[in-house]
């Protein structure tokens, strides 16, 4: 992959769309462009080029000229993100302005829940599985487990899933976790152990889930390769509690045969950082 091509994959990553973050790229490296060019370079329709250029505009990340005929530019990246960033705080704190309404009206609203009757959902991206991990996590009293893979805990970090559970074990539950420890997550490793959470290394196996409680699970069919919160993945929430129960012996199997969290970060900082 070249820097361009990583480059763009970062503003997707943010949030634009891929011909979005084409135009915008071509726009930032090459300057300057009319419709007419902008479509000969990225080889499509000058309408295709007209609606992307529009919604771009809506989004503060390009401007067009005052004369004739008109040139479009790319705005400042930094001006550009910042101004993005900005509108997504103002959308969010709209969001828990409803939040706050709505949770008003639920005593008015709840319906009791049906006795005995376990449900099911599926968690398609990455992003899905911290949006619905993090309030899990926020409920739970007593207990987390988790079996992650090691860019689990990057994005843990990122998403503020291990602030979370610090404050879960703050008030007086436990965490433990089962991962594999490489040399770039030691020092995530050790700021969750001085959080007061629990930290097992485990050298291999595909098996991943969380339990909350012992009482609601997620387990994952596939996570394999997560980049970004967009990242597809094949994920089951379940509040079936025997399953969590299942899930919990299992975890308490792995954790019995996994090794010291210290004797591997050791070993790691032996051998030194990967070589390139």
């Amino acid at each position: 992959m070249t820097e361009d091509d990583e480059f763009t994959r970062r503003l997707i990553d943010f949030g634009l769309s891929e011909k979005e973050a084409r135009l915008y790229f071509h726009l930032l490296k090459f300057g300057a462009k009319s419709p007419s060019q902008l479509a000969t370079s990225l080889k499509t329709y000058r309408e295709d080029v007209h609606r992307t250029l529009s919604s771009l505009i809506n989004k503060g990340m390009v401007t067009p000229s005052l004369t004739k005929p008109t040139v479009y530019t790319a705005v400042d990246i930094d001006i550009a993100l910042d101004s993005e960033m900005n509108k997504r705080d103002a959308e969010l704190r709209e969001m828990e302005q409803a939040k706050r309404e709505l949770q008003e009206l639920v005593p008015q609203q709840r319906v009791p829940p049906t006795e005995g009757v376990a449900s099911f959902r599926l968690i398609k991206s990455a992003g899905d599985i911290f949006a619905t991990e993090l309030p899990l996590i926020r409920a739970a009293e007593h207990e987390l487990l988790v079996i992650t893979p090691p860019e689990g805990i990057s994005m843990a970090l990122l998403t503020g899933v291990i602030e979370a559970t610090k404050e879960l074990v703050e008030r007086g539950g436990s965490a433990r976790v089962i991962t594999y420890i490489t040399y770039p997550i030691i020092e995530i490793i050790e700021q969750m152990l001085s959080d007061g959470m629990e930290v097992r290394h485990r050298d291999e196996g595909t098996i991943q889930f969380l339990v909350f409680d012992r009482k609601t699970s997620m387990s994952a069919i596939n996570v394999d390769g997560i980049k970004s919160l967009k990242s597809p993945v094949s994920l089951i929430w379940t509040d079936d509690a025997a399953y969590a129960q299942y899930l919990a012996s299992t975890f308490e199997l792995i954790w019995f045969r996994s090794r010291d969290v210290h004797e591997r970060i050791e070993e790691l900082r032996k051998d030194g950082p990967p070589r390139m």
